[in-house]
């Protein structure tokens, strides 16, 4: 199955660039558009399903509303804007005009959706959206395999507009391995830097795949501040049915979610892909700074160590949470690391993982995944944190990507569940991989891929929190750790500056074009 959903996210994909191609229009400026057209057709495969099971008996002029087919998981959707509607518009008809007064309809029909669906159909030419529908119309698969092919044209597109598209979204795997370590059963989810909403669906493709309803088990949370990708996150949730309060705010400045704080104590899981290395942060209009930043806030013109706190935060107190994190904060010094002792102390630091470099879109840095667990702190493993080196574990996709392939992400999980003392999933393919280096599925520290350190070797370590300090290195393999790291940090520095000068050119573009009007 899933290569035959490649296969046709392949084909789609091919014919809509050809068709971007031919018609001169950016990418930019098609991504909406051509999201919105996915979620009308797939909106209408699931209002067909919904509109037979509700139909009314012979002779009745009752007419089931919105509520009722909301109530059955779908979207209500006026004859005028259904996709077999309108892919069947004689030729003249203005299909620009007509897509964008069908968006205005569902919008007004499902009040959820107030300002979500794209409503710029007019500027795209005709034959070019006609040929989309028509490219559309065959898509006849489930609601789960529909999301595939959604979060791939996701993925696609964020490549093709690059530093926008690396501001939403997060490659899949790395979603998958961080839900796989989380384990998101049940419970209140938060996500404060949530871009298109990745987390949440795979937490709810965790939750199916252990025979659950997801819309039952989770209650979804979220902030995105900005406009157009929080839209893109609520239509993304609306493809895979899937209920959110998703704010339209800033994480640091406004209040968020302070009712859940106060009755809850707390969400169960916070996950999270904040942008790294944020500099120029205006720190007096922090919002509830002893509430979000407990261990203080640091000095450094940078706001890794805002976003930690605001994690660790948010948690109930046995609560879980996984984000990826700049490589550098692993081992920052001064006030940062007065803040990473006081979190390790506090006994709730789980997990770390190293990941490679290159599973990004927008850029090449390689990356640390960070797990709390606030219930740790009041078990045998309060004094230890498991340190994973995955830089060796990838898949090549393409000269310039990497990602994790099924068995590599179920590997890495279990290693964590056999630490944990749970018990190992087996559906991937990882079993041979995980007996050869942990008989009897029990616990051992690998050199060069795992080890369990405590306390005090942290402490030992300066609170570092560097996988390579700990793992070593497998037996034959030259021990190159120092360079490494001091490799990977210059890295992430000219990253980070390349980052800058791109805006700064874009800056300086716009006054330009403003100067010479």
């Amino acid at each position: 199955m899933a290569s035959d959903l490649t296969e046709i996210s392949n084909t789609l994909w091919s014919s809509a660039e050809k068709l971007r191609a031919n018609s001169g229009v950016r990418p930019a400026d098609y991504a909406r558009p051509v999201m919105g057209l996915l979620f009308l057709r797939h909106a209408e495969e699931r209002f067909a399903e919904v509109e037979a099971k509700l139909a009314p008996k012979a002779g009745s002029r009752v007419r089931p509303g919105p509520e009722v087919y909301k109530a059955e998981g779908a979207i209500f959707l006026p004859p005028e804007a259904r996709f077999s509607f309108l892919l069947a518009l004689p030729e003249g008809s203005n299909l620009g005009r007509a897509l964008t007064t069908a968006m205005r309809e569902i919008e007004d029909k499902n009040p959820e959706l107030a300002d979500v669906l794209p409503k710029t159909y007019q500027t795209i030419p005709d034959d070019v959206l006609v040929e989309l529908l028509r490219a559309l119309k065959p898509l006849k698969i489930d609601g789960d395999a529909f999301g595939h092919v959604y979060e791939y044209f996701m993925g696609a597109f964020a490549k093709e507009t690059m530093q926008k598209g690396g501001e939403f979204y997060t490659p899949s795997s790395i979603v998958r391995l961080i839900v796989e370590i989380l384990e998101p059963f049940k419970g209140r989810i938060l996500d404060p830097a949530c871009g298109s909403g990745g987390m949440f669906v795979h937490s709810a493709d965790f939750v199916k795949r252990h025979q659950k309803a997801p819309e039952k088990e989770l209650s979804i949370y979220g902030v995105e501040r900005t406009r157009e990708t929080w839209r893109l996150a609520q239509m993304n949730l609306a493809v895979h049915g899937l209920s959110a309060k998703i704010l339209d705010a800033d994480s640091y400045r406004d209040p968020v979610f302070e009712e859940v704080m106060a009755e809850a104590e707390g969400f169960d899981f916070v996950m999270a892909n904040p942008p790294f290395n944020v500099k120029e942060l205006d720190k007096s209009k922090l919002f509830d700074e002893a509430g979000r930043f407990p261990f203080g806030v640091p000095t450094a013109d940078n706001a890794n160590y805002l976003w930690i706190q605001l994690f660790w935060s948010r948690l109930n107190g046995t609560g879980r949470a996984g984000f990826v994190m700049a490589n550098s904060a692993a081992d920052a010094r001064g006030k940062e690391q007065e803040i990473r002792r006081k979190l390790i102390e506090s006994g709730s630091v789980d997990v770390i993982v190293s990941v490679g470099p290159n599973f990004f879109l927008t850029v090449t840095l390689p990356c640390t995944l960070w797990f709390f667990d606030k219930g740790k702190a009041k078990g045998p493993r309060a004094d230890r944190v498991l340190f994973l080196d995955a830089r060796h574990l990838f898949r090549q996709v393409d000269r310039a990507h990497r990602d994790f392939t099924d068995d590599q992400i179920e590997a890495l999980a279990n290693i964590v569940r056999m630490w944990r003392g749970e018990t190992p999933e087996l559906f991937a393919g990882s079993t041979a991989w995980l007996k050869e280096r942990f008989p009897g599925f029990a616990f051992a520290d690998v050199p060069g891929l795992c080890r369990s350190a405590t306390r005090a070797e942290i402490e030992a370590q300066g609170w570092s929190l560097n996988p390579g300090r700990y793992v070593g290195v497998a037996p034959g393999v030259a021990d190159d750790e120092d360079f490494r790291d001091r490799l990977e940090l210059l890295h992430e520095e000219l990253e980070a500056l390349n980052v800058e000068a791109g805006r700064l050119q874009a800056v300086i573009a716009q006054n330009l074009a403003e100067v010479l009007g």
